[in-house]
């Protein structure tokens, strides 16, 4: 089993944390985003996850210390990391065929700002599955069209009127992906675009009229992370997640002293808390130090310094120093406000 990950956007509705920080790596409750995402599909699949296949933008964006991070999460569920560019932002159909090579047997498309807890599992007859989720507004989504069978028969983009209340959340499953391959191909030859950009439902679209069987694999949650409060919801729900399932939650290195933690919450590596109030939704990354604050539903990252600080749907970079009474702020990396 293959994953294929397309995350060459520059996760712009999340500035300022997006502009040193690729949105997939920024971590919600403890893990970066695309870690995440792939241990819950490999989850899912229940199957060995041999390669899992970046496709990433530009390299002076995503340079060579993104590239080892990458190569690490692949590692870490036992799997061979490929990284693959598209420099031009010409759609999710684009994005697919610029890992060309890797598109062959059974694989698993997933965009990379989507966090998922899902317990289906593949039906071993669908020659491809698109996981989705029950909304209460469909007409805000792209939803899927079943027939009588259960199969999926049409996408329907933002429907005016009724079609299903199944949400396509941007994870698919093919059997075969050299089929998707095929399909998408052709949409590229045919220069078959929606403003300028090539859509990977098109080769979906042209799979279903060839016959092959597409069912909806619902998940259980789906989890956004487009914009902050987005994300700071996310980062909550998480770790009320992990928490439930008996994860680690404050890692053994960290020193709290006269502290309060109310849970969920995520403490990291070599933190150091004094003199504070903490949770409940809050996670804190390596090395960042807190003092005399109290902090609720926020997500502080690594290597910062918080002092005197009373903080609620916070979001706080890299090696940053805060020191007020500032309550909903959004602090990208390298900052200082003393």
């Amino acid at each position: 089993m293959k994953i294929i990950v397309p995350m060459a956007g520059r996760g712009s509705r999340l500035r300022p944390h997006t502009l040193t920080v690729p949105k997939p790596l920024i971590p919600v409750a403890g893990v970066p985003i695309v870690e995440q995402l792939v241990r819950d599909i490999a989850d899912v699949v229940k199957q060995p996850i041999k390669e899992v296949a970046f496709i990433l933008g530009d390299p002076a964006f995503f340079g060579d210390e993104i590239v080892n991070q990458l190569m690490v999460l692949a590692k870490k569920i036992g799997a061979q990391g490929k990284i693959y560019r598209q420099l031009e932002p010409l759609g999710t159909g684009h994005a697919i065929m610029c890992a060309e090579s890797s598109l062959s047997g059974p694989a698993v498309v997933a965009y990379a700002d989507t966090l998922i807890r899902a317990k289906f599992s593949l039906d071993p007859k669908a020659d491809s599955i698109i996981w989705v989720k029950k909304v209460f507004k469909p007409e805000a989504y792209g939803v899927v069209q079943l027939n009588s069978e259960g199969a999926i028969t049409e996408l329907v983009e933002k429907p005016r009127s009724f079609v299903s209340d199944l949400a396509v959340i941007g994870i698919y499953y093919f059997k075969e992906i050299e089929k998707l391959k095929k399909e998408l191909q052709a949409v590229l030859d045919e220069k078959l675009t929606h403003g300028g950009e090539y859509q990977i439902n098109d080769g979906i679209k042209r799979m279903m009229n060839a016959g092959n069987l597409f069912l909806p694999g619902e998940v259980n949650e789906w989890m956004d992370c487009g914009n902050k409060q987005i994300t700071l919801e996310t980062n909550t729900k998480m770790l009320g997640f992990l928490e439930a399932e008996g994860k680690e939650m404050i890692h053994p290195s960290a020193r709290i002293e006269n502290t309060k933690i109310i849970p969920p919450c995520y403490v990291g590596p070599n933190v150091k808390i004094k003199n504070t109030s903490l949770g409940p939704g809050v996670s804190i990354g390596t090395g960042t130090v807190i003092e005399n604050s109290a902090i609720s539903h926020s997500l502080i990252q690594n290597n910062s310094r918080i002092s005197n600080a009373t903080l609620n749907q916070a979001m706080i970079g890299n090696h940053v120093t805060f020191d007020g009474k500032f309550t909903q702020i959004s602090i990208g990396d390298h900052t200082e406000i003393i």
